[in-house]
């Protein structure tokens, strides 16, 4: 996993709601354990028809809309629990998925497999479409290390929310446990200062 502080990047937008995790990576591809190659079946059934020909409609079809950010509708995420669907985003090449509200299991996820999620309130939701069907190369600068989402230049500019410990494992390129192996040596000096063999 690879850390960021600052991300500057066009955006592709999804305006539907209710996104559910089978629609983001169907079950038929979840039974590779690697995290690897997921990002190819990202929404197949809705990038590929049944002679796997990419469908001429769909926004990651077009392109005119590329960037790091995917940008979605409210309830992103919901539906079953499978990590995989973070694995897709993440493989696929997103950093950052912007919507008005996430599945809490899907945000957990993101943020274990360094995607970082942005809540933001559906007006400055609509906004940002806006902004981007007017302009599909409107820029976004995401600063993880101020927690602020600028939208060209300043048209639109808001802080969002992250848990501390979260944020500085998305700083570091660092999952839970790579976290708990880096205090390693903090662990290993407690454990001989107050476990009795």
């Amino acid at each position: 996993m690879s850390g960021f502080t600052n991300i500057q990047t066009t955006a592709v937008p999804l305006p539907m709601e209710d996104i559910d995790t089978d629609q983001i990576i169907p079950a038929r591809f979840l039974k590779s354990t690697s995290k690897l190659g997921f990002g190819e079946n990202l929404f197949r059934d809705w990038r590929y028809n049944a002679a796997h020909e990419k469908i001429d409609g769909f926004i990651l079809n077009n392109e005119t809309y590329k960037g790091e950010i995917l940008v979605a509708g409210r309830n992103f995420g919901c539906g079953s629990s499978r990590e995989h669907a973070a694995w897709a985003i993440g493989d696929y090449g997103f950093k950052v998925v912007i919507s008005s509200f996430f599945a809490d299991i899907f945000k957990n996820n993101a943020l274990n497999n360094g995607i970082l999620p942005i809540t933001v309130d559906q007006e400055v939701l609509h906004r940002i479409f806006t902004a981007i069907e007017e302009n599909p190369k409107t820029t976004f600068d995401v600063s993880l290390t101020h927690q602020t989402l600028t939208v060209e230049g300043g048209k639109i500019h808001i802080t969002f929310d992250i848990d501390p410990f979260k944020k500085e494992c998305l700083i570091n390129g660092m999952d839970t446990i790579d976290y708990l192996i880096s205090k390693r040596a903090v662990i290993e000096k407690f454990q001989q200062q107050h476990i009795v063999y």
